[in-house]
């Protein structure tokens, strides 16, 4: 019975778990190109080091090295790689510091310059040990966290959504690369705890020739689309200059003699073109490309001034759209467009055949005055988690069954110091210099 109980648990959590809207993969590919920026951060960060004058008596030789500085530093032999269990490991060995100090020194006996060069020798070796490790340790914990305090974790992508890429597992580190689990999963900014359930496939991520991998799943476009539709963001309106002259000219021609029995008196007023999404739009990803499913609602009335609008048809508008997928810089931005279109009547099929000379127009104007502005909300993109100052280049998108994958090179835009600079916590941001050693010297 126990034995039931906890197989049941354990069927049970499963059922309940939730897939990651998005995974990234970073292989080692990507590590010498992190490695060389964040060696040369450390370099820069160790040059700034200010160590304390040495100063005493030994015997009858009296010194004093002061003013001493890091003229050169060199990290000849690093290693980085991945480390089950650890996720990453940095071994530098082989390093070598060059040094300008100003020295005094008093001595009462011939031949001590062996003595005095191994201890003076020993005195800065011990010096620096003393250091150097504060220097890495505060540039590992807080200068480089403040580095991973740029990746955007739950943000706003506009004035009606935000987007949540809170982690939903520790990182999965193997010999070859580091896989992330990341909700992915928007939500409207004025409904901030609402959350879609997610019932597309889990992404999957194999490819290991580019420096890093990215997944998204159906879940993560629809969480989108059903996002901008409870944030009242899928509806459009046209009047009066706005609906362009030819279908101005056509509607009012095909709905004259209905305005001609309802309200004779407005012919001549402006008219208005309303579109509005009933239903979330649904994405749907195969290898040979990805879909968007919308049906909307399409209103077509006569608005005169200071009276109520005068209704002259409603109908029901099914259209399906083609969406491309790219990277840009660290955002994934979306390209939109218009293949089937088909609109009908609410009311009776007869109203439908009626309907069929609008066709043409009405899609034209779509394709003209309604896609520029979808797709110019589109292509400003969401951001991917990635630290500021990162970009990817040389993306290839694939689709497969349910999801798709963007393999992509990555590229510092900006220096690892500069952003670090830019972000430094106040606390630190007076002096670059760690907190001196508390050792004695």
């Amino acid at each position: 019975m126990a034995l039931f109980g906890a197989l049941f648990l354990a069927l049970l959590a499963g059922a309940h778990a939730e897939f990651p809207g998005c995974k990234i993969r970073v292989t080692s590919k990507a590590l010498e190109l992190v490695k060389q920026e964040g060696l040369r951060f450390l370099e820069q960060e160790l040059e700034t080091i200010t160590i304390p004058d040495l100063r005493g008596k030994e015997g009858h030789f009296y010194y004093n090295i002061s003013e001493v500085k890091v003229t050169e530093l060199q990290l000849t032999s690093s290693e980085l790689d991945f480390q089950p269990q650890q996720e990453l490991m940095l071994q530098i060995t082989n390093a070598s510091l060059g040094l300008r100090f100003r020295r005094q020194l008093l001595y009462w006996f011939l031949k001590v310059y062996d003595f005095l060069s191994t201890f003076i020798t020993s005195g800065m070796r011990f010096l620096l040990n003393q250091q150097i490790c504060p220097v890495l340790y505060h540039a590992g914990t807080v200068l480089l966290n403040s580095l991973l305090d740029t990746v955007p974790v739950r943000s706003s992508v506009d004035e009606l959504v935000g987007i949540d890429y809170s982690l939903m597992k520790d990182p999965v580190a193997s010999t070859s690369n580091l896989d992330m689990d990341f909700r992915g999963a928007f939500f409207p900014l004025t409904e901030r705890n609402w959350s879609l359930p997610n019932q597309a496939v889990e992404p999957q991520l194999q490819e290991e020739e580019r420096m890093v991998y990215v997944a998204f799943s159906e879940f993560f476009f629809d969480s989108a689309m059903e996002s901008y539709f409870r944030a009242g963001g899928l509806q459009l309106s046209l009047v009066g200059d706005k609906v362009p002259h030819d279908l101005d000219m056509l509607l009012r021609a095909t709905y004259f003699g209905s305005i001609v029995l309802l309200s004779p008196e407005v012919i001549d007023s402006p008219l208005k073109l309303e579109l509005r999404v009933l239903a979330p739009p649904r994405c749907t990803i195969k290898p040979s490309g990805t879909t968007i499913s919308v049906t909307a609602s399409v209103t077509i009335a006569l608005v005169p001034p200071d009276q109520p609008e005068v209704q002259l048809s409603s109908m029901t508008m099914d259209a399906r759209l083609s969406a491309k997928m790219a990277l840009r810089g660290k955002a994934l931005r979306t390209q939109l467009d218009l293949r089937r279109f088909r609109i009908y009547s609410n009311h009776s099929a007869l109203e439908s055949l009626a309907l069929i000379p609008l066709q043409a127009p009405l899609k034209t104007m779509l394709q003209i005055g309604v896609m520029p502005m979808l797709n110019e909300r589109t292509w400003r993109g969401v951001q991917i988690p990635l630290p500021e100052g990162i970009n990817f280049v040389r993306e290839v998108v694939t689709n497969h069954a349910g999801f798709l994958t963007i393999g992509a090179d990555l590229h510092f835009a900006k220096g690892l110091r500069e952003v670090i600079e830019k972000n430094r916590p106040a606390d630190v941001r007076a002096s670059t210099a760690p907190p001196p050693s508390t050792a004695a010297v």
